[in-house]
Order: structure tokens, then sequence, then C-alpha cells
């Protein structure tokens, strides 16, 4: 009975005591043998402790691996996102350019078809000064058209001088 309750209570840990006083031989084995029990449960749970923070540890360089990992394909999904919104402006872009070339070359064909359409304006062209058909009467003969280079250059210079570099202006001297 007494085999058994060593057992239960000490286990392994008192068989690998007496192996230990087998190779001492101190001269007191019993108090040898009281104070390896002792410490043993010192020993035991400093081990436990140690197996237990090695065990955190590994989880917590595992759970840092996966969250790295899980970060690299995070920046991976936003680089690939941000590819694919970066083509579909530029494709934007550029049917938004399609689109208003259209518009743009439609608005000229409705104005010169428009132009086309006005009696009177069919033998104009648009860099040329206009001249007025030989059936206007007089008051309308005396009008000036100037051409776009002419209009430009009397905004940006005084007058004066504008008529003194075009010569065909009917500005009066």
């Amino acid at each position: 009975m007494e085999t058994d309750y060593l057992k239960r209570c000490f286990g392994n840990s008192l068989s690998q005591a007496l192996a230990d006083v087998a190779k001492v031989q101190p001269s007191d084995p019993t108090e040898y043998l009281a104070h390896w029990l002792y410490h043993y449960r010192k020993i035991a749970t400093e081990k436990e402790e140690n197996r237990q923070e090695k065990i955190q540890l590994q989880e917590e360089y595992d759970c840092s691996l996966n969250e790295k990992e899980m970060m690299e394909m995070l920046k991976q999904e936003e680089y690939q996102i941000q590819q694919k919104c970066t083509q579909c402006h530029r494709e934007q872009i550029s049917t938004k350019k399609a689109i208003f070339m259209q518009e743009d070359t439609r608005a000229f064909e409705k104005e010169a078809l428009k132009q086309e359409s006005l009696p009177g304006t069919s033998e104009m062209t648009p860099a040329m000064p206009q001249q007025s058909p030989p059936s206007e009467s007089a008051e309308q003969t005396e009008q000036n058209f100037d051409t776009p280079q002419e209009i430009n250059l009397e905004k940006m210079l005084p007058i004066e001088v504008a008529h003194e570099m075009l010569p065909s202006s009917k500005f009066p001297p």
C-alpha cells in the first residue's frame, strides 16, 4: 500500500530521486532525498512554465507570420485593384476624349451645314474676308469683314498701331 501511495503521489520523480541518491552517495541519503523532492516541485513548475512560454512564443510567431502573409496578400490585392482602377480610368478618359472629339466634329458639321443653308453664305470661306454680294445696298458694301488674324491683332494693339501694321484694314489714318 505504501508503494501505491508513493507511485501515486510522487510517480516518476521518486525513481529519479533515488537514482540521483545512488549516483551522488551523500552522507545522509534521507536528508538529500527530502531536499531533492522539495526542490523537484519548484524545478518541475519552472520547466512547465518554460515549456508553456515556448509554446506561447511559437504561437505568437505563427500568428505574426500569418498576419504578415495576410498583409502581403492585401497589399498585392490593393495594388492589383489600383492597377485595374488606373486602367479603367485611362479607358474612361480615352472614351470621353473620343466622344468629345465626335461631338466637336458633329458640332462643326452642323455649323457648316447651317452656313451652307444660309442665303448668300455658300461662296464664303472661314479664313478669307467676307465679301457682300453685289446686289446688296451701298451701305452694306462699306462694311469691313476682317480675318481672324486681323481681329486678334486689332484687339491686342491700339487702333493706330494695328492700322499701320495691317494695310488691308479700313480704319481712318
